[in-house]
């Protein structure tokens, strides 16, 4: 992220980073830091104060000469050590021209503070007057736009949060035997550091008992208290009382492990809570099954195993099950994850019958289908091998198939696809997804595997909850859990990835931010798209001779070549064989980076697929090869294009063409 702030001429980055980095101003870690590349410094956030000070004429110890804030380090023609503690200075440091001596950052606030008329009652080092716009947050509150600083231990609070605090001291519920003492400098290095409550940072500003080196973060202490007493909680009938100590323990909820300020249950010999399973809903809907799921504690012998990990569950503690299928169990807490749960509580909620069937049939052996305004019938004739089935788009062969009972219409269904649930859960989205029609939607791009989609049948995650709207194409959203591959001995699970948890994938080695299929055990992971390869294609020119996919050969050596683009294949990655043959060929000749491809039809802002088909291919804009795939991209202005990666590189949709598979016939894409 790009910024200016007051006080620095050129363009500044902040950068994230959880343990603090190296600052080019003091010696201390405070996180996040601002970056110039002009001038090659690197100071934490918290001490950006310093740039509101650009010049000082009255410094005690060299009045009447200009010291100058440089960010540039001390001048090589000059001593580098600091002319009054003595040490080597830092790249940001005050320097007089005149006398060319060097003063570092500590020095000048030593100087600061003497200067500084402000203090409260409750610090122990006076606060300068400072403006650091809207990047920095208050020590209290956490939000931006902070009044005031402490240039020593770099303490930041808003005017009307200083105001917050009457007494240094309080009596707190959570800890009644002593009175907590606040604190704006951190806690003591002698606790433990984070807040004895919810165990999150504390952070500069805190209450703390020295008797019981307890540490109370903001948040508990007065803008969220935590409850010292729970009752009518979903899970247990007593009152939960909390221990507001620092305590190992087994949670009887859940059977994970905790190490501090539970909740207990004193007539129950002291059955014992996390914080959250205290407070777990009692009926849900979970999006890995059909059937609503309860709690249950304990959840009872047999050998049970979770429904969203595949781990084991010890039954002697709490869990959720299904009470009509009788095998089926959760753990408490993969249950209740954001990205498996609504967060709607159904307990007291009468559950609805809802209509998912896709089709009524009629009296005259007819179907009604959702999709489509026409009856449907499947009487046994024959259609060309060119005719696509409008959900799937795939020719419709040799399956049976339902066709439009109006003479004038070409809507055509296999059986098998207009059997396709108008809705159902599925582990992509925390709410049910529903079946549409692709045209009925304004998207063109599946969010699970990110391919490019032309048309048939997706699913909607239609959003009646806070969830932005997501949509997934029908293979994608196929895929159940536990996943089995041929790629690897291992079941594989879902992984919903986040900020800093990146997986890379086996196939095609391009790197997954959001979602993968994976073994965690064995460090194997795939992308939907690689996940969702057909094990077998045909291509028309091929003799009708099936292709295979293989997963990479380890003893393979010499070198083989694409049967299609004529250019060197890895034997040892996947590819695509044709066993009576021998031919092999790239993963992406292929199948393209169009799914569901259909003659004729627009993707987005005109742009149209075209059969590549004459003898005569198509030369690429972009990458300036003769299109090869079996199709070609022709945009409004009747440029072609290879592929939809060449298109979206062109026209500079940084966004898509980033996740898409670069052509093997570009051996250097252009950047």
């Amino acid at each position: 992220m790009s910024l200016y702030f007051e006080g620095h001429e050129h363009h500044v980055s902040i950068i994230k980073h959880r343990d603090g980095l190296e600052c080019d101003a003091c010696d201390r870690s405070f996180g996040d830091v601002i970056s110039c590349g002009e001038c090659k410094f690197t100071v934490h956030r918290k001490c950006v104060f310093m740039f509101d000070i650009q010049e000082i004429f009255d410094h005690p110890s060299h009045d009447g000469h200009c010291l100058k804030l440089l960010t540039t380090g001390a001048p090589d023609d000059t001593d580098q050590k600091c002319h009054l503690c003595g040490k080597k200075t830092k790249r940001l440091l005050y320097h007089c021209s005149d006398c060319k001596l060097n003063v570092d950052i500590d020095c000048i606030i030593d100087y600061i503070c003497a200067r500084s008329p402000l203090k409260l009652p409750w610090h122990d080092h006076p606060l300068i007057k400072v403006d650091l716009g809207a990047n920095m947050p208050c020590d209290f509150c956490n939000e931006s736009g902070i009044d005031y600083c402490c240039p020593r231990c770099r303490f930041m609070i808003h005017e009307r949060c200083a105001s917050v605090f009457d007494s240094p001291e309080i009596t707190h519920p959570s800890h009644v035997r002593h009175p907590l003492k606040l604190r704006s400098n951190g806690a003591p290095d002698y606790t433990n550091l984070n807040c004895h409550i919810c165990g999150d940072a504390t952070g500069n500003l805190l209450y703390h008992c020295d008797i019981c080196k307890f540490n109370l973060n903001m948040r508990c202490a007065i803008r969220e208290p935590t409850p010292v007493a729970l009752s009518n909680m979903k899970v247990h009938e007593h009152t939960l009382t909390l221990m507001p100590r620092l305590i190992s323990f087994v949670c009887d909820a859940c059977g994970m492990k905790g190490d501090r300020a539970p909740y207990v249950c004193v007539q129950c010999d002291f059955m014992i809570f996390h914080q959250e399973c205290a407070k777990l809903p009692r009926v849900i809907h979970v999006n890995h099954h059909d059937h609503r799921v309860s709690y249950k504690y304990p959840l009872g012998p047999g050998e049970w195993r979770c429904g969203v990990c595949w781990e084991e569950i010890d039954w002697s503690y709490g869990a959720y099950s299904c009470s009509l299928c009788p095998n089926y169990a959760m753990h408490s807490l993969c249950a209740t994850r954001k990205d498996v749960w609504d967060g709607r509580e159904l307990d007291g909620v009468l559950e609805e019958i809802e209509d998912i069937e896709p089709f009524k049939r009629n009296d005259d052996n007819t179907i009604t289908h959702f999709t489509h305004e026409h009856n449907l019938s499947k009487d046994g004739i024959t259609l060309k091998k060119s005719i696509l089935c409008v959900a799937c788009v795939c020719p419709i062969g040799t399956d049976t198939f339902y066709n439009c009972s109006e003479s004038s219409c070409s809507f055509v269904l296999h059986e098998t696809c207009a059997n396709i649930s108008k809705k159902k859960r599925h582990f992509l989205s925390p709410v049910p997804l529903v079946l549409c029609l692709q045209n009925q939607r304004n998207t063109e791009t599946c969010n699970a595997c990110q391919q490019v989609f032309c048309k048939g049948f997706i699913y909607s995650s239609f959003p009646k909850t806070v969830y932005r709207e997501k949509f997934y194409d029908l293979q994608c959203s196929s895929i159940t859990v536990p996943f089995f591959h041929g790629s690897h001995d291992h079941h594989l699970l879902f992984l919903k990835l986040g900020r800093g948890n990146v997986k890379t994938c086996e196939c095609c080695g391009i790197v997954q931010k959001e979602y993968a299929i994976g073994c965690t055990k064995c460090n194997y992971f795939l992308d939907f798209r690689c996940a969702t390869l057909p094990l077998t294609v045909r291509l028309p020119r091929y003799d009708d001779h099936p292709l295979t996919l293989c997963y990479g050969d380890e003893k393979a050596s010499g070198k083989c070549w694409c049967d299609i683009c004529e250019r060197e294949t890895n034997p040892k990655s996947w590819f695509y064989t044709c066993k009576d043959c021998g031919v092999t060929f790239h993963i992406f000749c292929v199948v393209w980076d169009i799914r569901f491809s259909k003659q004729g039809e627009t993707i987005r802002d005109g742009v149209e697929l075209l059969p590549n088909n004459t003898s005569s291919r198509p030369l690429c804009k972009n990458c300036q090869c003769r299109c090869l795939g079996p199709f070609f991209v022709k945009d409004y202005d009747n440029i072609c294009y290879c592929s939809y990666y060449c298109y979206a590189r062109l026209h500079s949709l940084r966004y898509i063409w980033s996740k898409f598979r670069c052509p093997p016939w570009i051996s250097e894409p252009s950047t």
